[in-house]
């Protein structure tokens, strides 16, 4: 694919936030062209919902995996899903689905009003972000059960439909909705009673039945994360573009076989 990529000036000016004056979207769809780790290019896809008060970003990465981040502003839900293709020669099914459920802090993203006003100029422009955050480690090691996730959120069901049993969350975040009247029945510790941090690692495990530790790790390339506020005559700045930032993720969790972590093949 060739790509013209884009001076950081063009990057500054390339999204613009329409105020309640000129624009009253409540949804909008973006694609935007986004430079991955490994210097390939993606097509990364934006989806707002100012009435649902969701964000969603999708991508495909190099090697086919499926990457989908939702935020439910509502509900101050964050939802990570990987469907990674799988190898059915060795006995793989044909994908592999993780879901991860954590608290949504605010200012980690624009509101979802605002992103269902932003409108792209230079469409073919390569992206890259203008802050890169550090990475965050998630050390999982509770289940959801997701006949009772609509307890956290609506949405939860359906992106995570195709991870069945592997939907984690933290015990920080099961803390944390305890704490405002979620009840403790959602939740699982996966796996009841074992000592995880004794298990071997999924690369350096060769039985592909055996539990083991397993990792994933992924990266949100580029997504609005702060508004820009400029000034004009009058006394108060207004709305006038947005920062785009990036961020990776590591998540540490048990798994009953290495079957289970098709990503971890070792050596």
């Amino acid at each position: 694919m060739n790509a013209r990529v884009a001076s950081p000036a063009s990057v500054q000016i390339a999204f613009t936030v329409f105020t309640l004056l000129l624009s009253v979207s409540v949804c909008s769809r973006l694609t935007v062209l986004v430079r991955l780790g490994d210097s390939q290019i993606a097509e990364e896809i934006l989806e707002a919902d100012s009435v649902k008060d969701i964000i969603t970003l999708e991508f495909k990465q190099t090697d086919g995996t499926l990457i989908t981040f939702l935020a439910d502003f509502k509900r101050h839900v964050k939802v990570f899903r990987a469907l990674v293709l799988g190898e059915p020669e060795k006995g793989q099914s044909q994908y592999q689905a993780l879901c991860i459920i954590s608290h949504l802090d605010h200012g980690e993203f624009i509101p979802s009003e605002a992103m269902a006003r932003l409108r792209q100029k230079n469409a073919h422009v390569v992206r890259s972000a203008e802050e890169r955050r550090a990475v965050e480690r998630f050390s999982l090691n509770t289940v959801v059960n997701m006949s009772l996730s609509w307890q956290l959120s609506a949405h939860i069901r359906n992106i995570c439909r195709d991870a069945r049993d592997l939907v984690y969350t933290r015990q920080q975040d099961v803390l944390h909705w305890m704490d405002r009247g979620i009840a403790s029945s959602i939740f699982e510790e996966f796996p009841p009673n074992a000592n995880v941090t004794s298990l071997q690692s999924c690369s350096s495990t060769s039985d592909p039945w055996r539990p083991c530790a397993c990792s994933y790790s992924l990266n949100l390339e580029w997504f609005p994360c702060q508004l820009k506020y400029c000034r004009s005559q009058g006394p108060n700045p207004y709305k006038c573009g947005i920062k785009s930032c990036s961020k990776g993720y590591r998540f540490d969790f048990y798994t009953p076989q290495k079957q289970l972590c098709l990503w971890d093949e070792g050596s």
